[in-house]
């Protein structure tokens, strides 16, 4: 399996916090989410998500996306440039970790219901 880049920020050696520093922020595992489990791919359909994610944060986040090796970016227009995005291997390899994730809050947390496309 491919490694993700050198240059990713460790602030010790535990796995743990080295992986929150991947990906620990507050909108990184949500465009993992729209990518893996709902197939968004385009800056419109993550910023239509209900979440509400600023356009300069996801530009900033899907930005260091690519540059830790979690997704990669493809042209789909050229005038103007616009790309989509699609998970690499290390990205798909976080899918079952957001799904976990996502079935733990339905069955922990008060009124919170587990999409058909997360239950797969």
């Amino acid at each position: 399996m491919k490694k993700l880049p050198s240059s990713t920020a460790k602030r010790s050696s535990c796995s743990v916090a080295t992986a929150l520093d991947v990906f620990g922020d507050k909108w990184t595992l949500l465009i993992v989410r729209d990518i893996g489990l709902f197939g968004r791919h385009r800056n419109k359909e993550f910023q239509a998500s209900k979440e509400g994610i600023p356009s300069n944060i996801l530009a900033n986040r899907l930005k260091s996306l690519q540059e830790k090796g979690l997704i990669r970016r493809v042209p789909y227009q050229n005038n103007p440039p616009r790309y989509e995005y699609f998970l690499t291997e290390a990205g798909e390899d976080l899918v079952p970790i957001v799904r976990a994730m996502a079935q733990w809050s339905a069955e922990h947390v008060a009124g919170i219901r587990l999409p058909k496309k997360v239950a797969r």
